[in-house]
C-alpha cells in the first residue's frame, strides 16, 4: 500500500431521531440531498481519495481490465429464436459497449432488418438502457422504452419497423413496461408514483393521442404492492399482476377486447401466492394455496378462474421446490429445485413417458430459455457450471436428442475446464443446519490455509445464488484465488422454507449463516483470516455491513456494492423508493418488536469501536434502490470510529444508478476495480 493519505472527513451535524423510547443520533444524515453541493463535494473528495490511494494500481487496473475483455467474443451475437413469422436476434460488434436488436422475416438467410442500434442511441449519454421491446402483432410497430440516467425511470416510444420513424406518440416519466393489445392500436403500461418510484397504476395508451389522454385502467392503492402488466405465451390475454412480498393478485382481458374490462383472476387473499399461465380452454396455476410452501401445479377452466375451481395437477412435495413452468402443445415442462440444484422435468399431456432431463455436475445451473412457441417438441435451455461455460440447447422432447446451439466461447487460447475443480462443501450453521457451499479454483491447490478466497452471497427476497460460469472469473482464479458462493438461509436456494428461516425475525439466520460459512473455509484449510475475502451488493451489501461489526477479525478485506445498509432510516421513511413494499421482507419498524429486531442488526447503527477489514464500497448517486447516501453515510462513521489502519474507499459512479455502469465494458472496468483492490492486497501482481 502507498503512504497514508489523510481521507476526506466528513462534517457531524447531529440529527437526533427518537422511536419507542429509543434515540438515535445520526451525524451524517445531511448527506442525503444530492442537489446540496456540500453532499456532492464530499462525494467528489472520497472518489479523490479513493484514485490517490490505488494510483499504483492503475496500470494494473487497465491490465486486469484488457485481460477480462479479451476473453470475451466481441462480435458476439444470441442464438436466434422464431416468433410470429420472425427470427430475432440481439448482437454485439466488436469495440462497441451497447446490443444491436435485429430480425430476419421467415428465414435465417433473410436480409438482416435492423430495429435498434443501442451504440447510436446511446450517443450523448454516460447512461444508457433500452427495455420494454414490445412488437406489435402484425410485426409493424415496435414499443420501445430509455432511461438515460439510471434511475429505472422511462420513456416510451414507439418505432414504425418497416419505414424506421418514430411515431409522435411519447410516454414520459414511466416504469419501461408495455404490452400490445392484438388491435395493434392499444397500448397498456404501468406508471410509478413520482416519489417512491413504486409501481402503482396502469394505463391504455391509443396510437396517435397524447399522454395526458391515457386512461388509467387500474390503479393499485395498497403501498406494499407493485404493478405490471404482461400478454400471456397464448397471445389471448392481458394480465395485471399485483404483487407483495406475500401476496399476488392478477386481473385478466382478452386481447382482443382492448376496451373491456379487467375481471379480477382470484382476489387477493394475504399470504396467497400465484401465478397464471394460459393454453386452450385453461389456466395452469402455481400456487401456494394450501400451506404448499415449496408451490404445487393446480388447473382451471378460463370460464372459472377463482381458486374454488382449482384442481391439483402437480401436488405439493416438501423436498422439491417448484419454480416455474413452461406450456407446450404436447408437453409440460416443470422447473424444480431439489437440494439446492435445478431440475428439468418432461411430462407429456399424454399422461404417460415422463422423465427429467439429466444433469451430472456436482455444482451446476439449468433453466429453460427463450420457448415462445407453442406448437413444437423443441425446449430451449441453458446449462452451466462454475467450470463449464454457459450453453444454449435445444432438445427434442420426442427424440430426446439435443443440439447446442451455441456453446459460450472463451477467447485468448488459455481456457481449459480441466484445468480448475469445483465442488459443494456443506458447512454447519450455529443452530446445526447444514449450508451448502459451492466452490471452484485451480486444480493443485493445497489446502494449507494460504489460499485467497473470495466468499460471495446475496440471501435475501428467496433470491437463489445458483452456480454459473464467469470469464471474467478466471482473472481471479488463474492467480491463485479460490471463489465460493454460499447458499445461505434468506435465498430460497433448498426450497422455499430457506427463505422463510431468512427474513423478518429470523433475518439473522442469513448473517450467522455467512460467518459459520466463513469459519468452515477457514477451519478446512481452504483459506485462513489473513486471506479471506468476503462480497455482497445491495441486500448483499446488507450482509457485509453486519458481518463486518460482528465478525471483523475473519476478514481481510470486504466488497460492498451499493450496500443497503441504513436500515432504520430508510425502512422508517415511507417516500424513499420500494420501503412500504419492503416490509414483509424485513418487517415494518412501526411495530416496537421489528423496530426493536432491526435496530440490533442494521449496518449503520452498530458501528462500534473496533478494527475494520480493508473495504471498498461502491454506490451510484442516481441509484433508486439504495439510495447513494446509505454508504456514504456508513463510510463517514465507519471513518470516524474504526480503529485499525485498514484502506476503506467510497467509490460513487457519479452517473450511474443501481445496477452500475452501462455498457458491457464500462461494467468490467468496475470489476477490475474490485479485482484490483483484491489482488493488491494479496500482493499479487501477476
Amino acid at each position: 500500500m502507498p503512504k497514508i493519505i489523510q481521507p476526506p472527513v466528513a462534517k457531524i451535524i447531529p440529527k437526533k431521531m427518537e422511536k419507542f423510547g429509543d434515540e438515535r443520533i445520526d451525524n451524517y444524515f445531511w448527506l442525503n440531498d444530492r442537489k446540496n453541493p456540500e453532499v456532492i463535494d464530499y462525494l467528489n473528495k472520497e472518489n479523490a481519495y479513493y484514485k490517490k490511494m490505488t494510483a499504483h494500481t492503475k496500470a494494473f487496473q487497465k491490465e486486469l481490465f484488457e485481460e477480462m475483455k479479451a476473453r470475451i467474443k466481441e462480435d458476439d451475437e444470441s442464438v436466434p429464436y422464431l416468433y410470429n413469422g420472425y427470427y430475432y436476434i440481439t448482437r454485439f460488434e466488436t469495440g462497441k459497449n451497447y446490443p444491436i436488436y435485429s430480425r430476419k422475416k421467415g428465414s435465417l438467410s433473410a436480409k438482416e432488418e435492423i430495429m435498434f442500434d443501442c451504440n447510436k442511441m446511446a450517443k450523448g449519454h454516460s447512461y444508457f438502457q433500452l427495455g420494454g421491446l414490445s412488437i406489435s402483432p402484425d410485426n409493424k410497430l415496435a414499443i420501445f422504452s430509455i432511461d438515460v440516467v439510471g434511475r429505472r425511470i422511462y420513456n416510451i416510444q414507439v418505432k414504425n419497423l418497416e419505414t424506421g420513424g418514430i411515431l409522435s406518440d411519447k410516454i414520459e416519466k414511466v416504469s419501461g413496461n408495455a404490452v400490445w393489445a392484438n388491435d395493434n392500436q392499444t397500448v397498456f403500461y404501468s406508471s410509478q408514483d413520482e416519489v417512491t418510484l413504486r409501481s402503482d397504476k396502469i394505463f391504455k395508451h391509443k396510437l396517435g393521442t397524447k399522454q395526458t389522454d391515457d386512461v388509467l385502467v387500474y390503479f393499485e392503492k395498497n403501498e406494499t404492492y407493485n404493478v405490471e402488466v404482461a400478454k400471456s405465451k397464448s397471445r389471448k390475454y392481458l394480465a395485471i399482476e399485483s404483487g407483495s412480498t406475500l401476496t399476488t393478485e392478477y386481473r385478466i382481458l382478452e386481447a382482443d377486447n382492448p376496451d373491456g374490462k379487467f375481471r379480477v383472476f382470484q382476489k387477493r387473499i394475504r399470504g396467497l401466492e400465484y401465478s397464471i399461465n394460459h393454453y386452450g380452454d385453461s389456466f395452469y396455476i402455481m400456487t401456494n394455496a394450501d400451506k404448499a410452501t415449496n408451490f404445487k401445479l393446480m388447473k382451471t377452466l378460463e370460464t372459472a378462474t377463482s381458486k374454488e375451481n382449482w384442481t391439483e395437477v402437480v401436488p405439493h412435495r416438501e423436498d422439491v421446490l417448484l419454480e416455474d413452468i413452461e406450456i407446450f402443445k404436447d408437453f409440460l415442462v416443470i422447473e424444480e429445485r431439489t437440494n439446492g440444484l435445478n431440475k428439468i422435468r418432461i411430462m407429456p399431456w399424454s399422461g404417460t413417458g415422463e422423465y427429467y432431463l439429466p444433469f451430472d455436475s456436482e455444482t451446476y445451473t439449468a433453466y429453460t430459455s427463450t420457448n415462445v412457441d407453442f406448437d413444437t417438441d423443441i425446449l430451449r435451455y441453458s446449462y452451466q457450471s462454475m467450470t463449464t461455460p454457459s450453453s444454449v440447447i435445444d432438445f427434442n422432447m420426442k427424440t430426446k436428442t439435443k443440439e447446442i446451439k451455441k456453446e459460450q466461447q472463451v477467447l485468448g487460447g488459455k481456457f481449459d475446464k480441466n484445468n480448475y475443480t469445483e465442488e459443494r462443501i456443506w458447512a454447519t450453521a450455529k443452530d446445526g443446519t447444514k449450508i451448502p457451499i459451492s466452490m471452484v479454483y485451480r486444480k493443485g491447490l493445497n489446502k494449507n490455509g494460504k489460499n485467497p478466497l473470495l466468499l460471495y452471497a446475496y440471501g435475501s427476497y428467496g433470491h437463489s445464488m445458483d452456480a454459473t460460469f464467469s470469464s471474467t472469473r478466471l482473472t481471479l482464479l488463474d492467480r491463485g484465488f479460490m471463489f465460493a458462493i454460499a447458499h445461505i438461509r434468506g435465498g430460497e436456494d433448498l426450497g422455499r422454507q430457506w427463505y422463510e428461516d431468512g427474513k423478518l425475525l429470523k433475518k439473522k439466520n442469513t448473517f450467522t449463516d455467512f460467518i459459520d460459512c466463513s469459519k468452515h473455509v477457514i477451519e478446512q484449510k481452504y483459506t485462513s483470516a489473513e486471506h479471506l475475502y468476503a462480497e455482497g451488493g445491495s441486500a448483499g451489501g446488507l450482509l457485509m455491513g453486519v458481518i463486518v461489526n460482528l465478525a471483523p477479525e475473519l476478514y481481510h478485506g470486504i466488497i460492498a456494492q451499493v450496500p443497503f445498509v441504513d436500515v432504520m432510516t430508510t425502512m422508517l421513511d415511507e417516500s424513499i423508493p420500494l420501503t412500504t413494499g419492503e416490509y414483509d421482507e424485513w418487517g415494518n419498524p412501526n411495530v416496537k418488536k421489528y423496530y426493536n429486531y432491526m435496530r440490533s442488526y442494521s449496518p449503520y447503527d452498530n458501528v462500534k469501536k473496533q478494527s475494520y477489514p480493508n473495504m471498498y464500497v461502491s454506490t451510484g448517486l442516481h441509484d433508486s434502490q439504495v439510495q447513494y447516501w446509505e454508504p456514504a453515510k456508513w463510510v463517514a462513521k465507519l471513518r470516524h470510529l474504526k480503529t485499525d489502519n485498514s484502506v476503506l474507499f467510497l467509490d460513487t459512479n457519479m452517473a450511474a444508478g443501481h445496477g452500475g455502469a452501462s455498457g458491457r465494458f464500462e461494467a468490467i472496468k468496475e470489476l477490475a476495480k474490485e479485482y484490483s483492490f483484491l489482488l493488491d492486497l494479496e500482493k499479487i501482481e501477476k
